[in-house]
């Protein structure tokens, strides 16, 4: 196997596009290098993207947060900014494994292994982020949903890789929550996980909402309908009714050890409203 860890976006891109077979990007590696350990993968070609410094910062660019793909969740969660831009995008992260595995897991990599219960990106789908996709023909801008195809398939072409991410400033009376739901009390797989990003007016009335729902489908979801059922409410009873009601039509589960289609399809209603409603007192105490 060959190991590259190139120092610019551009010597990665010649890597990953240079004819032969395949390579596989390196972010943090928890997956990775597990798959590599256990032999579920054997690629030739592995491409470490650590020493590239758009991979590796956190930093604003005209009010907006850009989150390169290799920095870690320990990182995100100690910095100020982004916790408090999107507070549910960093709380994803934190979730990931133990402390060790945070101080190595990236948001890249936990996009990039294609989970569909993976906790970062049903907060990043529900922030509207954006991913700064680096390839042979240049630069280009992908929203999150459409980076994964189906468990364990990307989009990307032959010689792409993700540089950053890219959150756009929230408007005023706006905020954002996850939660997820696991069968033990730490380091556990989602069995369902829920992103909910809304805005208020000044009467506390809801101008716009997203909801993402993790592993209740092939990929992530953006329950578009979970969303407008919320716009125009005052995030009240009813709404949150319709809004659930939305969430379960969304839902195409499977049974597995974790736990059953029902039972998935039921608690992703319970966690989009408790974190919308999460949502909803954060953007009031933004305002």
């Amino acid at each position: 196997m060959q190991y590259e860890a190139p120092e610019s976006v551009e010597a990665a891109v010649r890597l990953l596009s240079g004819g032969g077979p395949r390579g596989r990007v390196l972010a943090g590696g928890t997956d990775l290098l597990v798959q590599l350990r256990a032999g579920v993968i054997t690629p030739q070609l592995v491409v470490d993207i650590k020493r590239i410094r758009e991979s590796r910062e956190i930093r604003e660019e005209d009010g907006m947060l850009v989150v390169g793909a290799a920095v870690t969740g320990a990182e995100l969660g100690e910095h100020a900014r982004a916790k408090s831009m999107w507070p549910g995008v960093v709380e994803s992260a934190e979730l990931i494994g133990s402390t060790q595995i945070q101080g190595r897991a990236s948001l890249g990599g936990n996009l990039c292994n294609a989970s569909p219960a993976a906790d970062t990106v049903p907060a990043l789908v529900a922030a509207a982020a954006e991913c700064r996709v680096a390839g042979p023909n240049g630069m280009r801008r992908v929203p999150v949903e459409d980076v994964c195809t189906g468990p364990g398939q990307l989009s990307l072409g032959d010689g792409e890789f993700i540089v950053a991410f890219e959150l756009a400033a929230p408007p005023p009376g706006s905020a954002d929550a996850y939660l997820r739901f696991i069968p033990r009390t730490e380091m556990d797989i989602a069995v369902v996980g829920a992103g909910v990003n809304l805005s208020l007016d000044e009467s506390g009335r809801c101008t716009a909402a997203r909801v993402a729902l993790g592993a209740v489908a092939p990929t992530v979801i953006l329950a578009e309908e979970a969303g407008a059922a919320l716009v125009g409410t005052e995030c009240d009873d009813s709404a949150m009714e319709a809004m659930v009601a939305a969430v379960r039509a969304a839902c195409r589960p499977i049974d597995d050890k974790r736990g059953t289609a029902e039972y998935r399809t039921k608690v992703a209603g319970v966690l989009a409203t408790r974190a919308a409603r999460i949502a909803a007192t954060r953007a009031r105490e933004a305002r």
